[in-house]
């Protein structure tokens, strides 16, 4: 199952989804899967791979050791990218959701990207409106070096953006927290301070939004009380889902 409209999309423009998951969030694994079902791609397809998010020993300079195991997770990401020769990828965090209407906008983005020069695209368009640059005419917004953007749970990569972009990463962990070159930090935060100081390297947003995150148990956060009790943590899961 993969010759829906958006499937062809997904497959087509960024060849390879690849889903960073945690082996225990069982939970968002089959979240994920429901989710691209819906897109029409079924569990197991060739070009879709589960990547075992890294879940340090210590914190080693970053703010938690959540925040390391995310940002070492999305480095390995690129890494094996760049090993395997991709072209482009589409990274998913486990928690992504597809925004409603989003699986009938995914084939007129594709046509659009495909006319595009791009590095970096985000599935959303952050949320600072006022300061965002207007959409072109197919929902995309070539963003600012200077514009900053959280949230990764839909992020396209080409193999030349990941090739500029390993070696930056890497740097950051050999440095100390807070330096002034760039230290250990938020994932994001990380992609935001890079794209700053090379602002060749091109970045679009979406709008709307073609992804969103679905309320989960955060694995980067430390854990709420109502998380760290098992009984509550199973209801406080059930109500996540009602909400989404």
């Amino acid at each position: 199952m993969s010759d829906s409209p958006a499937a062809r999309a997904l497959l087509e423009t960024f060849g390879h989804i690849v889903i960073i998951n945690l082996p225990e969030r069982q939970d968002r694994r089959r979240a994920l899967n429901a989710e691209l079902r819906k897109a029409g791609i079924a569990p197991g397809h060739p070009a879709v791979m589960f990547f075992r998010a890294i879940r340090p020993e210590e914190p080693g300079g970053f703010p938690a050791i959540g925040v390391r195991g995310a940002f070492l997770s999305h480095l390995g990401v690129m890494e094996m990218m760049l090993e395997k020769g991709w072209d482009r990828v589409l990274v998913l965090e486990d928690d992504m959701a597809f925004a409603p209407g989003a699986l009938t906008r995914l084939p007129a983005l594709a046509a659009a990207l495909s006319a595009r020069d791009w590095g970096i695209l985000y599935g959303h368009p952050g949320d600072r409106p006022a300061h965002t640059p207007a959409a072109d005419a197919q929902g995309l917004i070539t963003l600012p070096a200077d514009l900053a953007l959280i949230q990764l749970h839909f992020l396209a990569l080409t193999r030349a953006a990941a090739a500029q972009m390993v070696p930056q990463l890497r740097a950051m962990l050999a440095r100390e927290p807070g330096s002034a070159d760039g230290g250990p930090m938020h994932v994001d935060g990380a992609l935001n301070w890079i794209r700053r100081t090379t602002p060749d390297l091109i970045a679009l947003a979406v709008t709307p939004a073609v992804a969103v995150q679905r309320p989960s148990r955060s694995d980067i956060a430390a854990a709420r009380w109502f998380d760290r009790l098992p009984v509550i943590r199973t209801l406080a899961g059930l109500l996540r889902q009602m909400r989404a």
